[in-house]
């Protein structure tokens, strides 16, 4: 197995001290927000044998396995982060294959340059993805009901609001929906900053269950996004609790670090929260919008020691082992690509010792044998 040297990206809402915390070394003063494992060009980890890109380009079948490479194709299908959000991502949705595919063709038949700003899909594939929380971890997923959703706007007493809480008497509930979201991102931006305003003010002053919706205004003042969020489920992770976001679902990270997983894709359709380009007509194509329960996912345990999250793709598989002391070895050898994480305290897998922050890959079909004290995730395909 190949000991990994990961990126880790600054993007500007990243929390400067959580991923150094973890690491157990000195903050720089910058913003830390992912660090990337896996064989993704845009930040490939490294190993003594090159890049991870490198490694599967040269052998697909044999760093992968046969019946992987068969089913996603010659590379490592899917990506994991740590992720430290210190202020709020983006509000986005992602694609569905399908969407993906016909999106991406569309794009490069009308010669739209890959990294031109207003470009939705880099690629044609999906992106599902779980995010475990390894802190208490807030976030925004899938919407609310929509009576909920009118009665927590109409309670903000903000008059520029009333029309959206109308709307959401209305039915069908996903017309309904679609229709407020549509007005809201595309208000008069002048209007609606002054609305954000008000309701950013309001939700200050009634704390509670407005105050996640008062940091956001605090992040990003007069931006729609806010009042859009307000029309999603908030949910606060537990350690050790995960959310799966499919497609179509709209979802936000706020705060908190966590163990992330997705397929091995940049899609992103983003709806706010963000000076990043904003396709409001293919965003509401993509958004699915059906009322749904965040959906807290706890690992499953089986007689071996294995905690699984488990999800409906294929792309990728995250579970856990919590290793007691002087505990007996687990051999973790699969006939799929692995990535090895540890969390917490010190934990041996073949010849190398991890700490926290530290990983390995694991090529298909080599012996996998952990054992010590602490936390491991494993990242791997059902294939």
């Amino acid at each position: 197995m190949d000991r990994l040297d990961n990126t880790i990206r600054p993007y500007a809402w990243g929390s400067p001290t959580a991923i150094p915390q973890l690491l157990g070394v000195e903050p720089t003063g910058e913003p830390q927000a992912e660090m990337w494992m896996g064989a993704h060009p845009g930040a490939p980890s490294r190993t003594d044998r090159g890049t991870l890109v490198e490694v599967v380009d040269a052998d697909p079948e044999k760093e992968l396995g046969s019946a992987a490479v068969a089913r996603f194709g010659p590379r490592l299908p899917f990506l994991l982060k740590i992720l430290a959000a210190g202020a709020p991502l983006s509000l986005q949705v992602h694609p569905d294959l399908t969407q993906a595919k016909e999106g991406y063709e569309d794009e490069e038949r009308r010669g739209i340059p890959v990294d031109a700003p207003h470009r939705n899909y880099k690629d044609a594939n999906h992106k599902p993805e779980l995010i475990c929380a390894l802190t208490e971890f807030d976030g925004l997923c899938g919407f609310r009901d929509p009576l909920a959703a009118a009665a927590l706007l109409d309670d903000l007493g903000v008059d520029a609001l009333k029309p959206y809480v109308d709307l959401l008497h209305a039915h069908p509930e996903d017309a309904a929906l679609r229709e407020v979201l549509t007005a809201i991102l595309t208000a008069d931006p002048d209007e609606m900053a002054q609305t954000v305003a008000q309701a950013a003010t309001a939700c200050t002053r009634l704390g509670g269950a407005y105050a996640p919706y008062a940091d956001i205004a605090h992040h990003y003042p007069g931006d729609p996004g806010v009042i859009a969020a307000m029309l999603l489920n908030h949910v606060r992770l537990q350690p050790g609790e995960a959310l799966y976001l499919g497609a179509g679902v709209p979802h936000a990270y706020l705060d908190g670090l966590g163990v992330e997983i997705m397929a091995n894709s940049d899609n992103v359709l983003r709806c706010g929260l963000t000076p990043k380009h904003v396709d409001v007509p293919e965003l509401l194509r993509i958004v699915r919008f059906l009322p749904s329960d965040p959906g807290v996912l706890r690992p499953e345990a089986s007689p071996d020691g294995e905690e699984v999250y488990e999800t409906p793709i294929d792309e990728f598989r995250l579970s856990r082992y919590v290793l007691p002391e002087a505990g007996a070895a687990h051999d973790l050898t699969r006939p799929t690509p692995q990535i090895l994480l540890c969390t917490a305290g010190t934990v041996r897998a073949g010849e190398h010792d991890l700490t926290p922050g530290e990983s390995v890959f694991v090529p298909a079909g080599e012996k996998a044998e952990v054992s010590g004290t602490g936390t491991l995730f494993r990242a791997t395909v059902v294939a």
